[in-house]
């Protein structure tokens, strides 16, 4: 932990509350500005502020699921550029691109824009916004095949530079554009994340102009100080105890010969938590699997951390920035499906692994620290990703969507309908919006009666939701857990109801679906998706009666 500096405490509390609106501020632009639903509605991106390393001072009330992976995205670009002069270092106006999975990124289609920040031609550090686009190429609309390497993903990019002294290079915009299926709104969405960079970096400038670029470079050390302070003194007023748990993950999406059903495999984590500090360690998994759900170690650090800011912040007192995770540590073998090595091919991994790490973190430390817990949320991102022909306008289209679940139980109260849930923090779009934009008609949307998981608190109840794809044939994907491994309860309560995916046929006839893939959705066919529901926590018998009174009145059942 570093010496902490003295600074005048209402300018530290005014900067350090100014660097988080920053990064606030970076969403908003980005949602005014983007072209596709997902980041212009539902949310799907994280936005941050770094210091001149890459550490992350700030993020912006994103996804918790980039917590551990965006550092890396930045540090990818401090180690090509910055520290690399013969790749022409940074300058004011310079913009980065990348998305590598094994070079700072989470998946592919998770692109990162990096921006450097400069006042009076001093660096003070960088922006970065992390976007999920819809499509970045692959043998299938939406990125999603269950494919056995990272070539067969889409279009990788290293860290290259997009812009030199505020001018873009139209050939590297030309090759991305030519590699996706919607170009239009690709570049839509690329000049809205460096819009949003342009404007985080304006107000970096602006702050520097007002304390100094040292002042301001020393107080966003100080931040970081700070996050780590607060995780220590959090931490050490909790339990010391160590535990280990373990889950099976439903399948990697790659049928080998012989099997009638996708193989599952096994995550085995233990927790060692003493004083100031937590150990997790996930030796005895898996080793890699042939399909796209192994994730890269800072994915599984991302889910780790997501729930210990749970479990130790409740009520989100200490900023989320690198300072906060140097408490914790998290270790996996090499190779293994918690800490992938190139190649191996990992689109599903980075919302399917982080949310199940997520969830077994809470398991485990329901050993010993019981009242600080949760039960298994609904567990997965519940992915549906349908692309074609759009056939009103003969324009292509790729339309991805994250279908909401049920929240865990906790102690003293139920778990929450239909929300995301965990490492997730999306927003639905709207079916108007949906409709409008793609040719599908959302059917119905409605709460999954009697799915939360019982218990002395309830899990919350998942959603089902039916999509009629209309006058074309749809190539479409799914990427989802827990339909084998259902959402697990705590303390005596029982699993919520697993994942439901059935295809019906234009001729009445339906068919359930992998819980990973790709498949043909013709005319008029109908895809149904039933998200899980969250797990119980305690036992049913404690349940008391004005809260089954309240069950019935709600649909439940028993």
């Amino acid at each position: 932990m570093s010496t902490a500096q003295k600074f005048d405490p209402a300018t530290f509390e005014v900067v350090k509350n100014s660097l988080m609106k920053i990064a606030e501020e970076m969403k908003i632009v980005l949602a005014k500005t983007a072209y596709s639903p997902i980041l212009k509605v539902a949310g799907d991106y994280s936005c941050g502020v770094f210091d001149v390393t890459g550490n992350m001072v700030a993020q912006g009330p994103d996804l918790p699921i980039h917590l551990g992976s965006m550092p890396d995205a930045v540090r990818a670009v401090v180690q090509v550029f910055s520290d690399n002069p013969d790749n022409g270092g940074v300058e004011d106006g310079d913009v980065f691109i990348h998305n590598d999975p094994y070079f700072g990124g989470s998946h592919l289609p998770d692109v990162n824009v990096v921006m450097p920040a400069f006042h009076a031609g001093e660096l003070l550090g960088y922006t970065c916004v992390r976007a999920h686009w819809p499509d970045v190429g692959s043998a299938t609309p939406g990125s999603y095949g269950a494919v056995t390497d990272i070539y067969g993903e889409g279009l990788r990019l290293p860290p290259i530079r997009l812009y030199r002294k505020g001018v873009i290079d139209r050939n590297i915009e030309a090759i991305i554009m030519a590699n996706v299926r919607t170009p239009e709104e690709r570049i839509g969405d690329l000049r809205a994340q460096v819009a949003a960079n342009r404007r985080a970096c304006q107000r970096l400038d602006a702050l520097a102009a007002k304390h100094g670029a040292q002042g301001l470079k020393a107080i966003m050390a100080e931040v970081m100080d700070y996050s780590e302070r607060m995780m220590r003194l959090m931490l050490a007023k909790l339990p010391d105890g160590e535990s280990s748990f373990e889950d099976f993950c439903d399948g990697d999406g790659i049928f080998e010969d012989g099997e009638e059903e996708d193989a599952i495999f096994w995550i085995r984590m233990k927790i060692v938590k003493k004083g100031d500090t937590i150990a997790v360690d996930f030796a005895g998994s898996d080793p890699k699997v042939a399909g796209p759900i192994n994730a890269p170690l800072s994915v599984t650090a991302s889910g780790v951390y997501c729930a210990l800011k749970m479990v130790v912040d409740p009520t989100s007192l200490i900023p989320p920035n690198s300072g906060a995770w140097r408490p914790i540590t998290v270790t996996a073998p090499k190779g293994s499906v918690v800490n992938a090595e190139f190649p191996s091919p990992v689109v599903y991994a980075n919302h399917e692994m982080s949310h199940r790490v997520c969830d077994m973190t809470f398991g485990a430390l329901a050993d010993f620290m019981p009242n600080n817990v949760m039960a298994c949320s609904q567990g997965t991102s519940a992915v549906v990703t349908f692309g074609g022909q759009d056939p009103r306008n003969g324009s292509r289209y790729v339309s991805y969507e994250t279908i909401k679940g049920g929240t865990g139980a906790r102690p003293g109260k139920d778990g929450i309908n239909v929300v995301a849930s965990g490492i997730s923090n999306t927003m639905n779009t709207p079916i108007e919006v949906l409709e409008m934009s793609f040719p599908l008609r959302v059917d119905y949307y409605e709460i999954t009666a009697n799915s939360g998981g019982k218990g002395r608190w309830r899990g919350g109840c998942g959603a089902r939701r039916a999509w009629t794809v209309l006058g074309h044939d749809s190539r479409a994907t799914v990427c989802f857990e827990r339909t084998r491994s259902a959402p697990f309860g705590i303390r005596g309560g029982e699993a919520g109801a697993p994942a439901v995916i059935t295809l019906k046929l234009p001729d009445g006839s339906q068919r359930s679906l992998c819980s990973k893939g790709a498949f043909d959705a013709p005319a008029g066919s109908q895809v149904v998706i039933e998200a899980p529901g969250g797990g119980g926590y305690g036992e049913a018998s404690g349940r008391e009666a004005d809260a089954i009174e309240l069950d019935a009145a709600n649909g439940y059942v028993g």
